[in-house]
């Protein structure tokens, strides 16, 4: 028997030409104008940084927090970018738990490849909202994600911890 998976979303993801950009995603995101926050998963835009949800998520209300300025570790960024990000960690704790009602939150940064960063040269941090039990028998035997709510409808829960809508 051959163990399969069909994931065809993610071919979307493979070939897509963005992917094969030079650029970076999130300095694009970054640059991008506002009125693309909705299908760029853009959150919040702070001064020195914004709050997106992670468009390929290992749980739902997968968030990341960004410095808008391309810089590829903690010792890169000013003080007020720091400070920043610490204060949207904060908010994003506060959003997660109002809105997705979870029960605890990972989060970290994955800072150069090595580190798993798969954006290497763009720190960013996740935080993910988890809930007791949501480690299911497709994690624990096949090492396989489910996401049980669309990216719609998790920006539509968060964003108005935000201060959007």
């Amino acid at each position: 028997m051959t163990d399969r998976l069909w994931a065809p979303w993610r071919y979307d993801y493979v070939t897509s030409p963005e992917n094969r950009k030079k650029e970076c995603v999130f300095c694009g995101i970054g640059e991008s104008d506002s009125s693309m926050d909705r299908e760029n998963l853009v959150l919040h835009r702070g001064e020195h940084a914004f709050v997106i949800l992670n468009r390929y998520p290992y749980i739902n209300g997968h968030l990341m927090i960004v410095p808008f300025r391309h810089a590829g570790d903690i010792s890169s960024l000013s003080r007020d970018e720091r400070n920043e990000v610490m204060d949207l960690v904060v908010q994003a704790e506060e959003a997660l738990k109002k809105a997705m009602k979870c029960q605890g939150m990972n989060g970290g940064w994955n800072i150069g490849s090595a580190g798993g960063a798969g954006i290497p040269g763009h720190l960013h941090l996740h935080m993910l909202p988890r809930w007791n039990g949501d480690t299911n028998f497709m994690s624990t035997v096949g090492a396989i994600r489910v996401v049980s709510q669309s990216l719609e409808r998790a920006y539509e829960q968060l964003t108005v911890h935000f201060g959007g809508r």
